[in-house]
């Protein structure tokens, strides 16, 4: 497998906006809605990618062996770098290597301290997170919706 990480105003709209429609996907995200078409896509791209100058990181988008097979990274969410990973169900199973780079970036070039994760409370599969060293952080909203907030520290981070 061939991984690349570009910025998302590099990947066509046409396949975002297939990938944040397609209902298996949307299962997977409380925020999202099926009716995201070109317009909300531009602004969404316009959005993500403001991120990069303002924060110094934001998503990319995932192209493994040439193919667009996702978004995510890290989002500014109140002051923290949250992930995300959004993928095609084509490209699930290549989600841990995914993650794994995100985080060496994260850790490294980036240089963060910690990041989060937001999950639904209904997500009950949440085994994985604690494997990979997170811990849960609180209770957090976006748009009136709940979530729970899991905190990975960088090694050798005293709040680890």
């Amino acid at each position: 497998m061939t991984l690349e990480f570009k910025r998302l105003t590099e990947v066509g709209l046409a396949e975002i906006i297939a990938l944040n429609n397609n209902p298996e996907v949307l299962r997977q995200m409380p925020l999202g809605r099926a009716d995201f078409d070109e317009v909300k896509a531009k602004d969404w791209v316009e959005n993500k990618d403001a991120q990069w100058a303002k924060y110094g990181y934001g998503p990319w988008a995932f192209i493994v062996d040439q193919e667009f097979a996702g978004w995510g990274g890290l989002q500014h969410e109140a002051g923290d770098a949250d992930l995300a990973l959004v993928l095609h169900p084509k490209y699930w199973g290549s989600g841990k290597t995914i993650y794994q780079e995100i985080i060496n970036r994260a850790f490294t070039s980036i240089g963060l301290t910690s990041i989060t994760i937001l999950l639904p409370p209904s997500r009950k599969r949440i085994r994985g997170i604690f494997r990979l060293g997170f811990k849960e952080d609180g209770e957090f909203y976006v748009d009136g919706v709940q979530f729970i907030r899991f905190r990975l520290y960088a090694t050798g981070n005293s709040e680890s």
